[in-house]
Order: structure tokens, then sequence, then C-alpha cells
């Protein structure tokens, strides 16, 4: 049992994240390092840490850490490689071409198409994209923000191709021996067990994620209708579940058949290429058109700098506003436009499946440090088989495919470093705290930072913990702004809390897992960075308070599904 004395130091990183990012609204970039400095002066003092294993806890959150910006790195690129093609705006007019019901645009281009970028980017791209997105169609700013921020939660569980489970969970939990030692005793590689784990998120989600389009139409209609109200949004709701089952089949299955690196993908694609079809055949459209009352009326703070309307295609023919809509001579065919993606899609498959090139791709140019400083800890750096390899290949193969020239070659990768460089000291200070909390026990053989925070835990929450496990996600979320880094901050903390309850630690990661993505609607990196695109910086407030709304309501269900899945449904499991 911990004293009281180590329970406060064991807090302490934590708490001086807290601290400087909410009450003091530090960026993650000036935050981090302080927290890193922080772990380990109390790893030194309090759980006698040599210089030796502090320097190697943190060589191997560094190279964690670049397994992830790899990824990010990749998945930006191919994004802003079809932003400079033009090839994104002729997806986007693929979509509001369908329909010009508000209400409709919703659907297909926050839930499904926020979605897709959100599996195959991740990382807050979404909101940033989606956002200008719906102002060019003629939304107000404001209600863009709002909107693109709340729909596409089920994707950002396994966002960048599964990048918060692979790295989040399963490159942590392989660094950590009590976990390892455990899950194979089970019979299971640790990989086999995430997966476990990305099939229990996905379960939530499912059952969670019933009213996740409908709330999305919702908040629009009641905040920024004329009517100030949820009605016209039920006049949609059988389309909402049915986007919804669209995306929920082929999403579940996935997780179950093929493990967190797809679900996203495959669930936003189904999705997308059912309610499409469906709403081309006449079926679930509403009989007539909902739009926003006269701009005119529009309270100021709805509109910033940039006017609804206003946008244009990277390369060639401008997009000019026409009553509100968008309209534009499409640059390239929609198959054309769409053929990245099917391909990064393609590759992704063939690369995880293929037994052979799997062989491959997990065996060749692996750059692997064991033994690091000469501790127990190893890590690697998979050059192949990481996504980020996939990625660079697709923007590579997109050059003679959309014709690029050198400028706009040379644009994409300046946009893809302007938007990762920020990400980089967080998350390379951010992984080498927690490995730091992960390992201080290991030196001494006592119990590290994380173990005596999760018993503290479990013995002051007692046996309603796992309603409150997802809300711990959905902290170290808006701590951080990602879910990966929520993951990697209390992934292990919730394995150990359940333990120490005699619960599932399955499950309870699993809540974790959907937490990290119920934090992304408030994390203030993403909520800034969605309103700056639209030019409306400065109404973080406003947007945040509004966002608590669909927070509270997937803390909530997800809560009761954890104690429901622990103690009724699944107790037995792992």
């Amino acid at each position: 049992m911990a004293t009281a004395a180590q329970l406060g130091l064991a807090i302490l990183p934590l708490a001086a994240i807290a601290f400087l990012m909410i009450g003091r609204y530090w960026s993650a970039t000036r935050a981090m390092p302080v927290a890193w400095v922080i772990a380990a002066v109390v790893g030194y003092l309090g759980w006698q840490m040599s210089p030796q294993w502090i320097a190697a806890a943190s060589i191997n959150g560094a190279i964690t850490a670049s397994n992830i910006l790899y990824i990010v790195f990749g998945a930006i690129l191919v994004l802003y490689t079809l932003k400079q093609t033009g090839a994104f705006d002729v997806i986007n007019q693929g979509f509001t071409s369908i329909s010009d019901d508000r209400r409709v645009q919703v659907v297909l281009l926050v839930f499904l198409m926020g979605s897709f970028i959100e599996a195959a980017a991740g990382f807050g791209t979404p909101a940033a994209v989606v956002g200008p997105l719906l102002v060019g169609l003629g939304f107000p700013p404001l209600a863009a923000v709002v909107v693109a921020l709340t729909g596409n939660l089920m994707a950002i569980t396994f966002g960048a191709v599964g990048t918060p489970l692979i790295i989040g969970l399963q490159d942590i939990f392989s660094s950590t021996d009590t976990v390892s030692s455990a899950v194979a005793a089970q019979g299971w590689t640790i990989p086999e067990w995430v997966a476990q784990i990305g099939l229990w998120a996905a379960t939530y989600h499912v059952v969670v994620g019933v009213l996740l389009p409908f709330i999305g139409v919702a908040m629009m209609t009641r905040f920024f209708g004329e009517e100030r109200s949820i009605r016209p949004a039920l006049e949609v709701l059988p389309l909402t579940l049915f986007a919804w089952i669209s995306f929920a089949i082929p999403y579940w299955l996935t997780a179950y058949f093929l493990g967190p690196t797809f679900p996203g993908l495959f669930g936003a694609m189904g999705g997308m290429a059912a309610t499409v079809g469906a709403l081309k055949l006449g079926y679930f459209h509403p009989d007539e058109d909902w739009d926003f009352g006269p701009e005119a009326e529009w309270p100021d703070h709805w509109v910033g700098d940039i006017q609804p309307g206003e946008t244009a295609s990277n390369r060639g023919g401008a997009v000019a506003a026409d009553g509100g809509h968008v309209t534009a001579e499409p640059q390239m065919s929609l198959t054309r436009a769409w053929t990245p993606y099917l391909v990064l899609a393609a590759l992704l498959v063939v690369t995880r499946v293929v037994g052979p090139i799997n062989d491959f791709v997990t065996s060749t140019l692996v750059l692997e440090w064991g033994n690091i400083l000469g501790t127990s800890m190893s890590n690697s750096f998979a050059v192949l088989y990481l996504p980020g390899a996939i990625f660079v290949a697709v923007h590579v193969l997109t050059i003679p495919l959309h014709g690029m020239d050198r400028r706009e070659v040379t644009a994409a990768w300046r946009e893809t470093v302007e938007k990762v460089l920020p990400a980089v000291v967080a998350l390379l200070f951010a992984v080498a705290t927690v490995q730091i909390m992960i390992q201080s026990g290991q030196s001494a053989g006592i119990d590290s930072m994380l173990v005596v925070l999760s018993e503290a835990t479990a013995n002051g929450a007692g046996a309603v913990y796992p309603f409150f496990a997802a809300l711990v996600g959905a902290f170290g979320a808006f701590l951080a702004g990602s879910n990966t880094v929520s993951d990697i901050l209390f992934g292990t903390f919730q394995y150990n809390v359940a333990t120490d309850l005699g619960v599932s630690r399955t499950i309870l990661v699993g809540a974790q897992a959907v937490g990290g993505a119920i934090g992304n609607l408030i994390a203030v990196h993403n909520v800034v960075a969605a309103l700056a695109v639209v030019g409306l910086v400065g109404e973080e407030g406003r947007v945040i308070r509004l966002e608590l709304i669909p927070l509270a309501y997937y803390a909530t269900m997800t809560g009761l599904l954890a104690l429901l899945f622990v103690y009724v449904l699944a107790p037995g499991t792992f």
C-alpha cells in the first residue's frame, strides 16, 4: 500500500499538466517538457530511479513518439496532396451535389466524410478540413465548427489507421512487463489482446453511437436554426439511423475480423456507399429542404473573418458562391479523385492480411534498440510496416496520377511540415513522461507511479469506477488534444485499476479508448484549430460549452454500458 507521500508525488506530473494547460492555458508544446522534468525529478527522488533509467525510459518514449509522428506525417501528406490537386474539392462536390438540405449535408460531410478523414488522417484533421467545406457551402462558421467537431466520434477511437490503439496501447503494453506476462498467461500476444480491446471499444460505439449523426443535426437546428428547435432534426431521423447502421455494420465486423487498423476506414466507406446510394434512389430525403435563416439576421459571433460561401479550389477554377451553395467545374472525375484513398485502403489490407507481404514488411528495415542503455527496455521502428510508409507511397503514386507539378508537390510537403511540426515537441515529451511513470518501479523493484495512482483510484471509487473510466480517457484527450496521447497517459492506469478491482481489464481499457475519443470534443487544441480555419479564433468558450452536450450523453451512456458489461454481461472477460 502506497503512502500518502508517494501518492502525492505520483500525481505531480499529471497535476502539472492539468494546471498548466487548463489553469494557465499553456500549449502542450510548453506544458509537456515541464511535466517530463517533474516526472524525472519525482522518479529520481521518490522511486530511486537512476539517471540511466530515466534516460532509457525517455529514449524509449522518444522511439514510440517517432512511430506516431511517422504515421501522422504520412497521413496528412496524402490529405494535403489531394487538396493541392483539387481532388478534395471534387470529392466534396460529389457529396454536396446530392442535396441542398443542410441536414443531409451534415450527415454526409460530417458523420460519413468526417469519419473517413479521421480514419485516414486522424489527429484533429476532420474538423479542420470539414469546417471550411461547410462554410464554403454557406453554413455559419460557428455552426460549421460545432457540428464538425461532433460527428466523427466513432472513428476517433481508431484514429489514423488504428494509431491510438496500436501506438497508444499496443506499444506501451509491450514495454510493460506485468501486462505482457498477464496477457501471455491467457495465451495471447499483446497485438491479439489489443485487437480484443478494439472490438469492445467498437461495441461501445455501435450502441452509444446510434444517436451520433442525429445529435450533429439536432445541434445545428437547435442552436443555429430560425426556430431554435430539434423538430427539423426529427424529420431526418430515418436518414441518420440508416447512416448509422450503414457505418456500424462494416465498422464492427472489421474490428472483429481485421483488428484495430481498419474499422473507421471501412465503416466510413461502407456508410458513404450505402447512404449516398439510398439518397440517389430517392430514399430518406426530406420532403422540403431545410436551411439557415437569412444571413442578415445571424448574430455577429456566428461569423468571423471568412464569409460563408467563400472557398477556392487549390488548382485552376475558382469555386464561386451561388446562393450560398458551392458551384465549380470539376477538375477531374470523381473516380480519379478517390483513387489515392482506394489505393491506400488496398495497400493497408494487403500488407496486413497477405502473409508473405506481411512477413516482408515486418522484418525488413526494422530499426531496433534492445536493452536501452543497459536496461531491460527495448523498442523498434518498423520503417516499411508502419502506415507512414504506405501514406508516403500513395503520395508518390498520386504525383503522376493527378499530374502534379513541382510547385504543388512542394506546397503539399510544406503544409504537412507546418501542420506536424507543433506536435513534435509535445508528443516526444508526453510519451517520455508516461514511460518514466510506467518504468519508475523497475529499478527499485517497487510499484510504479501509475500503479500507485491506480490503487488509490480503485480504493476511492470502489466498484462504481467502471462508470468513470471513459471520463478518465476523455480527461486525457482534453489535456493533450489527442486520443493517442490519452491512451498513452491512461491505458496502463486503467489496466491497473481493473486489476485492483477484479473486473475485466479488456472491457475497462476499451472504455478508455472510447473516452479518448469523447475528449476530442472539447480538446482545446482541436477547438482552436477548427476555429482558426474558419476565421473565428476567440470563440473557444462558446464551442466548448455546446460540445459538453454530446460529451455528457456519450460519457454517461458509455459509463452505464461499462458497468453492465463488467458486472452482468461479460464478468469473466480477461
